[in-house]
């Protein structure tokens, strides 16, 4: 068995703006890298074997900052783990899309898409570290989606939403994930500082979550 540790990079001024970032690379801001640090705190009460990120800067610094706290190499690309693309809605507000589109964003990647090239992904990791754990930094939209093909049960509404710097718990046995524990509580205490959910910035994904559109 792999332990995995689904880790959502820290705030970017997107994020605080609302505007969908996608595929667009926006640096984290001065708290995504205080929520990095935060996350990396409470990892450090665990023993890792590896931490991974999509290449996206967001993604790759919060998990430089963990690396660093780990103790543990500088972090490996995972290129199937960025963000899911929004196509044309990218760089909008929830506002701007109201008034552009009324059905479907062109170019938007499909929640099956995400889950196409992203579980696979996170299972080959896993397979390289056989009885060993190991950290992923990926984006809202993509664990989003891994939760929904791995524990359809864990809806927005009753899990909770997931926020920058939190920390989601997987385990790996015989080529299957399995959810441990949404907004895992590493040992009982949860991540501090967070801020905003994915849904609430991203109105792309509220809109797909309020309608179970994959």
């Amino acid at each position: 068995m792999t332990t995995i540790y689904l880790v959502r990079h820290g705030e970017t001024d997107w994020n605080r703006e609302r505007r969908i970032q996608g595929s667009t690379d926006i640096p984290l801001n001065d708290t995504g890298r205080a929520q990095a640090a935060a996350a990396g705190e409470l990892l450090a009460r665990r023993e890792w074997d590896g931490v991974y990120a999509s290449p996206l800067s967001r993604a790759f610094e919060t998990a430089e900052i963990i690396a660093a706290r780990l103790g543990l190499p500088a972090p490996s690309p995972a290129p199937d783990l960025v963000e899911r693309n929004y196509g044309e809605a990218e760089g909008m507000t929830g506002d701007d899309i109201d008034a552009r589109f009324t059905g479907p964003i062109p170019g938007r990647e499909t929640r099956d898409e995400v889950a196409a090239r992203a579980i696979p992904a996170i299972i080959a990791l896993a397979e390289s570290h056989p009885g060993e754990s190991i950290v992923i930094v990926s984006h809202g939209g993509v664990i989003r989606t891994v939760l929904g093909e791995v524990a359809p049960e864990s809806d927005p509404i009753t899990t909770g939403p997931i926020r920058n710097g939190s920390i989601h718990s997987f385990r790996h046995t015989d080529g299957t994930l399995d959810l441990i524990a949404f907004d895992d509580p590493i040992e009982h205490e949860r991540m501090p500082g967070a801020t905003d959910d994915i849904e609430e910035q991203n109105a792309v994904e509220r809109r797909d979550s309020g309608a179970r559109s994959l």
